[in-house]
């Protein structure tokens, strides 16, 4: 993300450490061991060629606080390996701490971490990039194939250039429809299955409910959930370095008018969920909500206080003529194995282990972007008894609905929205009014940034 993202987009960011507090437990974690590290995919002609490895070699490993205690459980698992922890931000609030050590590493011909944690799911776009970029592409005779196609579909697309896989998925935050059961049933509404069954709701319910709400639109993350789920070519990557930003294509803009209709009636905020006018005014306001997994737990159970019992989750909508429902993505964190590594078979597999592990990401404060591991998170999560349904069929059905053309940049989507379209939302505009600047306000940031734009 870059170091330009403005206040308002960091409390996105602050939720990153929310989720994860307290998130991973670490019983049973020396007990579990990790996945064979045995490569099985096929070398050809332009298979990466490692530096020279000295097995047995210390690994080097950047994560952040949250990570760390992972990190620490796989070497009491393996104490054969030889592993220096560092914690660093993690990419997190803006940071860009890796790519900027990575560039004065590049300079100085050393220093380069074995293996490093991000929670900026764009750090692929530039860890992949270069004459000797500094992530591994893992396909190659690094992580098994038969592992890298455990991941749920299209949870790797942001670490794929050019036919390799740079680097591994921590986690998913696949959006879907959240909404109190409680109130739901109180007011006799039915959850709707469409985007046009949720505007005629959101219109009811400014009616006969004011100050309940069926969404928001001032948090950073607001494109991923609606314009994302649209199918809006906000920024959809065509080759290397080009990117297709069109806001003005009817995917954009019927989302820009369902959205404007809604927050013009009060049904949706123009405040972000984080906000403390929000907590206390509003979150007990909430009827429904398109958010990311890491809603239920951490927004509605420790941020909002919602007793248990009342929340639940609903597949993402689609609009009325759509061959099927898509839906987007808020956060999930990426594991890179560096290219420069004396001994990728401890990068390799102490990564495999952080992502796969179902006693680590079984327990972990987000949802698992390998499916078997998620499956033990689902069954966890259940087991906790907060949601009023279980949530499982849903979360599942959205981690394989995430819309592919929405690509992973070097720039923040979030820190772009939030400079351009939040204050014209505080001053008075709709966002259809804003669509050309926030067109610009892209397209200048691609450009900057070495982007051809079509």
């Amino acid at each position: 993300m870059n170091d330009d993202v403005p206040v308002s987009s960091r409390r996105r960011l602050r939720r990153t450490a929310v989720a994860v507090l307290g998130a991973v437990s670490l019983l049973a974690l020396a007990a579990c061991g990790s996945a064979d590290p045995t490569p099985t995919a096929t070398s050809s002609p332009d298979a990466f060629k490692p530096v020279a490895q000295k097995e047995g070699s210390e690994i080097t490993v950047w994560a952040d606080a949250t990570r760390v205690p992972g990190v620490q459980a796989y070497q009491k698992a393996h104490p054969n390996v030889k592993i220096k922890v560092v914690t660093y931000s993690g990419d997190a609030n803006g940071a860009n701490d890796l790519q900027t050590k990575v560039q004065l590493f590049d300079r100085t011909g050393s220093g380069w971490p074995d293996v490093a944690f991000s929670a900026n799911v764009n750090d692929g776009t530039w860890a992949s990039q270069g004459k000797t970029p500094y992530a591994a592409p893992v396909n190659r005779d690094i992580i098994p194939k038969t592992t890298l196609d455990g991941f749920s579909d299209g949870a790797l697309d942001p670490c794929v250039f050019n036919g390799n896989t740079y680097c591994v998925r921590n986690d998913l935050a696949q959006n879907v429809l959240w909404y109190n059961k409680k109130l739901m049933d109180k007011f006799g509404y039915e959850v709707p299955a469409t985007w046009e069954e949720y505007q005629a709701l959101g219109e009811k319910v400014a009616k006969e409910h004011p100050g309940y709400l069926v969404g928001t639109a001032g948090d950073a993350w607001t494109p991923e959930v609606y314009f994302w789920a649209s199918q809006c070519t906000a920024s959809t990557t065509t080759g290397a370095k080009k990117v297709k930003v069109d806001l003005q294509d009817a995917k954009c803009t019927r989302m820009a008018k369902l959205l404007d209709s809604l927050i013009a009636k009060g049904s949706v905020s123009k405040d972000t969920v984080f906000s403390a006018g929000f907590i206390k005014n509003q979150a007990s306001k909430v009827l429904m909500l398109p958010g990311p997994s890491w809603f239920g737990q951490v927004l509605f159970n420790s941020t909002f206080k919602i007793p248990k019992g009342q929340i639940a989750a609903a597949a993402p909508l689609k609009f009325e003529g759509d061959a099927k429902n898509y839906t987007g993505n808020v956060g999930g964190g990426l594991w890179f194995v560096s290219s420069h590594s004396k001994n990728l078979k401890a990068a390799a597999d102490l990564v495999t282990w952080m992502t796969t592990s179902d006693a680590y990401q079984g327990t972990a404060g987000t949802y698992p972007a390998y499916k078997k591991a998620a499956t033990t998170w689902l069954a966890n999560q259940k087991k906790t008894g907060y949601f009023a349904e279980d949530v499982s069929p849903v979360f599942e059905e959205a981690a394989e609905l995430i819309w592919p053309g929405w690509s992973a940049t070097q720039y923040s989507q979030e820190a772009i929205y939030s400079s351009t379209v939040v204050p014209a939302l505080n001053s008075g505009k709709t966002i259809t009014d804003t669509l050309g600047t926030w067109q610009t306000a892209i397209t200048n940031k691609a450009k900057s940034l070495g982007y051809t734009v079509n």
